[in-house]
Formats: structure tokens, sequence, C-alpha cells
């Protein structure tokens, strides 16, 4: 009974989710990758075989390098009828969640055996060589065989790859044109790593302040801004604020926020004290590093990027390409242009912010003398 566990897992009077029945195979092999969000976000691969389909879950998708391997779980085999399924799982059932579909396609395969399985992906968004090997039980991994479709494609380098900006205090400069102008928003500074639907926090240049893994439990919200890139892969540049009664950054509230010591307290204080990053620049992305580039191509990057919700911050016009971007618990200000200036920097001072950042639009990222911040 090959979908003995597959419906032994799912109640078809709650789930919408097909029953089905083995299929024989007629004509090219068949296989989808579903997004899943569940209790964690991961992706489902699902291979046409002998009449059903065989599936794992990749915590983080399908490897688009060969030097990355990802985790592949092997579950249960689902039916064919699988293949076009998206929809809603309703809580309280096996797999609840939003399950969407990704990417499919056909495949050759190559090898198919009970630990090993290569194939030929012929897909929209994968098109490769790819083999699946056990190492454990139901663990397996997914490896890329070919090169990177993106031939320039490189390995996350690491924090150290990216020395954080510091903007030098001065005054406007007399050659605004030449620049745009941001909020300073005070707050923490942080960098940002999402890859794979997860998110890792990097406080550079603090001494003994939280990192990593520890910034990350003590700022859980920021978790949702994987699950609203998913497969994409970024390094973002930005500030986390905690806004006070008044509506303004509160020093007191984040430092509170940062001390927590236990996941039950940072759970207690987002609640009291929600927590909001304030992206400002977007450093490296599927592969490829950003620093290089001019700040203007940066923000157009950053602003192109898919994020949930917009809002305004602002009725003045901003930077041509570029607007106000939101998520539960992240924001993309917007960027202007160098001649609104002294406006913003009056506006920033009426609203009881430090003041305001002038940012040289030609500029690569790391040159520290082509951010000036000008106090309010």
């Amino acid at each position: 009974m090959p979908l003995e566990d597959y419906q032994a897992k799912r109640d078809f009077d709650a789930t919408p989710e097909p029953a089905g029945a083995v299929e024989p195979a007629a004509g090219a092999l068949r296989f989808v990758v579903q997004e899943h969000h569940a209790t964690a976000l991961h992706w489902d691969l699902r291979l046409e075989h002998e009449g059903v389909l065989a599936s794992w879950a990749l915590p983080k998708g399908v490897p688009p390098d060969p030097r990355v391997n990802h985790l592949a779980v092997h579950t249960e085999d689902h039916p064919m009828q699988y293949l076009a399924f998206h929809g809603d799982i309703p809580d309280g059932n096996y797999g609840a969640g939003t399950m969407t579909v990704w990417d499919h396609g056909t495949y050759d395969l190559v090898k198919w055996g009970d630990r090993e399985v290569m194939v030929v992906l012929h897909g929209g968004r994968v098109e490769g060589r790819y083999v699946l090997f056990q190492t454990r039980g139901k663990q397996w991994m997914i490896h890329r065989m070919d090169p990177p479709a993106d031939p320039g494609r490189e390995v996350w380098p690491g924090w150290s790859a990216f020395p954080t900006v510091v903007a030098e205090e001065g005054e406007l400069p007399a050659d605004l044109d030449d620049y745009a102008i941001e909020f300073a928003w005070g707050g923490q500074r942080l960098l940002t790593y999402v890859s794979g639907g997860r998110v890792q926090l990097h406080a550079p240049g603090e001494k003994g302040g939280p990192e990593g893994g520890e910034l990350i439990g003590r700022l859980p919200e920021l978790r949702a801004l994987g699950l609203s890139l998913g497969v994409t892969e970024l390094v973002i540049d930005g500030t986390v604020i905690v806004l006070g009664p008044d509506g303004r950054p509160s020093p007191s509230r984040l430092e509170e926020r940062l001390a927590a010591r236990s996941d039950s307290a940072s759970r207690r204080l987002r609640e009291r004290y929600p927590a909001t990053l304030m992206i400002a620049d977007l450093l490296w992305r599927d592969g490829h590093s950003l620093t290089a580039l001019p700040y203007e191509q940066r923000r157009q990057q950053l602003s192109a990027l898919s994020l949930s919700g917009s809002r305004s911050l602002s009725g003045s016009r901003s930077l041509s390409g570029s607007r106000s971007l939101a998520g539960p618990a992240w924001q993309v200000p917007a960027s202007y242009p160098g001649p609104d200036g002294p406006a913003l920097l009056a506006a920033a001072g009426q609203q009881g912010l430090p003041g305001v950042v002038a940012k040289g639009l030609q500029n690569p990222y790391g040159k520290a003398s082509a951010w000036i911040f000008v106090p309010a």
C-alpha cells in the first residue's frame, strides 16, 4: 500500500489535500517543488516514481550551488494529484499551513536506489543534475552536481566581508544634488543575513554585546523577514528601534529588549515593546556582493525587493525608483533627494529623531567619508 502512511496521517473530511490513488506513469516523469509555510518554513520536493510522488522536505530549499549541500528529510509518498496541490491546510491537521507551487516540470532519471537518487530536473526555476543521498534514517542530503546556473554566484563569505560603515558627523554638504538623505533613527545597528527563510543577526562593533543566535532570540519578530523572502539570500544593513509612548524611538525600551536573558522574557517584551528593523542598505543578494555598486543602485535593488505591505512615512517626494516598504516588523524608509535635506533635517528635529544621514549617490559601500551624519 504505497499511500498507506500518507492517508493514515490525514482526515480528508478536514483537509483539502487529495486522498489520491496510485497512477501508472504516462509520458515524461514529473516533479514539483512546493513552498510550505507550516510550523517551520520548508520546501517539499516530490518526484514521480512508480505511480506516486516520492517526497523530501528541504528546510532551506533546493541548493543553487554545488559547494553547499542542503538537508533533505525523506517523508511519506504522496499521490500524483499532489503535483498541482496548493492551498491552506487547516490548523489541527498534519502539515497545517499554506502550501504553494514554487516550481514544477519534468525530470530525467539517472539512478534510483534505496540510498541514492540521481535526477536531472527541468523546471522553470530549477534546471540541472541533482543527487539525493541518505546519511542516516530519514535524514538525506541534496547536492547540485552541475555548476551554478548563475556562473558568477559565490558562497556567502561571512560577516567579516561586510565592515559596517559609520557616518562621520558634519554639516549638510554643499553639493546636495550628489547625495541622498535618510532619517537617522538611533537604535541598534544590525546586519541581517537571510538564507533559506532563516534569519541571522549581527551587531557589528559591539564589544560584549549580544551576537548571532542570541540576537535573533531577543528579537524573535524579525524571523518573519525570512518567511517573507523565502529562498532569496540577502545581507541588509539597518537599525532596530523600539517606539516609546510618544511614538518616537525609545533607547530605554530597546535596551530592555536587548537585555532579555530568556526566550520567555523575550516573548513578553515583544508583546509590550515590539521592535522594528529600519532597513537602509542592501549588501548581498543571491550569491553576489553589492558593496562595490554605487549607493543609488543598491537602493534601487533594495526598493525592488518583494516585501509585505507598504506605507508612506512622509509627504516629501522620494528618490526616483525608491518607495517606503514595510512588513510586520520591518520598514524600508524612503530615501530622499539631496535638495530636500534642509527640510528633512528640520522634520527630524520636530519628530525627536537624532538627525539625518547624507549618502553619496555614486559611492560604494565601505567609504565612510561618503556618509555624513547631520545632527538635528
